[in-house]
């Protein structure tokens, strides 16, 4: 089992997203994501987000711990349970990333760029402001077979609906 951390810093009604196109054997390779990545021994899900945003941003953030997403896919070996969290405050100087190209983006305009499916579950869940939640998402592939919120199967085009249908903050 692997324990990871994942952050969307928002700004202005923008997230700092991770284009991911530089490192070789990525899961994540040219899909656009949050900030975060896996726990190093003796951390906290805060001290992992903490350490992974000043390293891959060189922003120090104050996150907010918002829900925990399970991964399931037949491309990994192991079941990955990610801490997600949200970020509004931050300081520092934005550095370049060795992992991919960061950019401030809209939030709506990751619909139009490579993400995974299931990230628009959790984010439109975050914009809803919804209650700290708990989603198990099922990958066969890059297809999402499957998605339970807090227990109960749910489908990933009605929250595409939900999350083009939020407004921006």
């Amino acid at each position: 089992m692997i324990n990871t951390t994942l952050c969307y810093i928002e700004q202005e009604g923008k997230y700092l997203l991770l284009h991911r196109i530089k490192k070789q054997n990525d899961i994540n390779k040219d899909k656009w994501i949050g900030i975060g990545g896996k726990f190093e021994e003796n951390e906290s899900p805060e001290d992992c987000i903490k350490r992974e945003a000043l390293e891959e941003t060189g922003l120090s953030i104050h996150p907010i711990y918002r829900g925990i997403v399970t991964f399931i896919s037949d491309g990994m070996n192991e079941t990955e349970f990610m801490h997600l969290f949200t970020a509004t405050e931050f300081s520092g100087k934005l550095k370049d990333c060795d992992e991919g190209v960061l950019e401030w983006l809209p939030k709506k305009k990751l619909l139009e760029l490579p993400h995974w499916d299931g990230d628009i579950i959790f984010l439109a869940l975050l914009e809803s402001d919804v209650p700290f939640f708990s989603l198990k998402l099922t990958y066969k592939g890059s297809t999402l077979t499957e998605a339970i919120l807090n227990g109960k199967v749910v489908n990933y085009q009605n929250f595409q609906q939900k999350f083009i249908g939020i407004p921006e903050r």
